[in-house]
């Protein structure tokens, strides 16, 4: 049952990160299952609502099902009833788009968002992924909270990232990476540009409870809009936002708390 369960949750995770689906025989390799334990996890899956195949090629892919669940929470337990005002309010004054991700355990995730450019280039990536630590201004706002070493163990498990899969800025060494965190440490804040993606730039700010970060407040947009000096004057700004929603928190639960009004 364990073993199954492992399976269950690891072919979950990959089809997740290939929205337009992956064949059944790729699916059994790359997650080394047999192809016949392979086809009836996926018949479960299918069964309860989590996966679909497409009728053209026979790939399986993620229902919206997994997402709905995640949303689901989240709202229930008030995280995005008392983020959004805050969010909206950031959106219209950068006119970029503005996000927060939760700190869960090992994990820095992207939950809610808000986005000001109405019109012309948008960038606009999936919520629910996992920042990667070592090249987003989000992850590196949430590792400037710790030590170098605390920092350094979390960006090696999750693995670094790399100009070949990410922006021709991102650091590719232990030494690059610390002189972000760093110069992060010094300002209270974190800058990338064209690290995550090329062309784009962002800077995020960690959120804080009783000294322990809890999420992160991001802005991001084409580089050409939030050039370093925008990014600079918005940081203020992300910093208010960010002490507003600190004490808010729950850090053993994300959010504990009613949603603000209610309690």
């Amino acid at each position: 049952m364990s073993l199954a369960l492992d399976r269950g949750l690891a072919l979950l995770e990959h089809l997740a990160a290939h929205p337009d689906g992956v064949p059944l025989a790729s699916l059994a390799a790359e997650l080394d299952i047999p192809l016949s334990a392979c086809h009836r996890l996926l018949a479960t899956l299918q069964t309860r609502g989590y996966v679909r195949q497409a009728r053209a090629q026979g790939d399986y892919l993620l229902t919206t099902r997994l997402a709905s669940l995640g949303l689901g929470y989240l709202s229930g337990a008030g995280v995005v009833d008392i983020a959004e005002p805050v969010l909206e309010r950031l959106a219209q004054r950068t006119g970029e788009l503005v996000r927060l991700s939760i700190v869960d355990g090992e994990r820095l995730t992207w939950v809610a968002k808000a986005q000001g450019m109405r019109k012309g280039l948008r960038y606009d990536p999936d919520m629910g992924q996992d920042a990667r630590l070592s090249c987003t201004a989000s992850g590196h706002a949430w590792l400037l909270t710790m030590s170098d070493e605390d920092a350094l163990k979390r960006v090696l498990q999750q693995g670094m990232g790399g100009p070949a899969d990410y922006g021709p800025r991102a650091p590719t060494t232990v030494k690059a990476l610390l002189g972000f965190l760093h110069a992060a440490r010094v300002r209270g804040y974190a800058v990338i540009d064209e690290v995550f993606a090329p062309g784009m730039s962002a800077l995020a700010v960690p959120v804080l409870r009783r000294g322990e970060a809890v999420g992160v407040i991001s802005v991001a947009g084409p580089r050409q809009r939030l050039t370093p000096e925008r990014m600079h004057e918005f940081a203020p700004e992300l910093l208010e936002a960010a002490a507003e929603l600190g004490p808010i928190f729950n850090t053993n639960s994300l959010m504990g708390r009613p949603p603000l009004g209610k309690g």
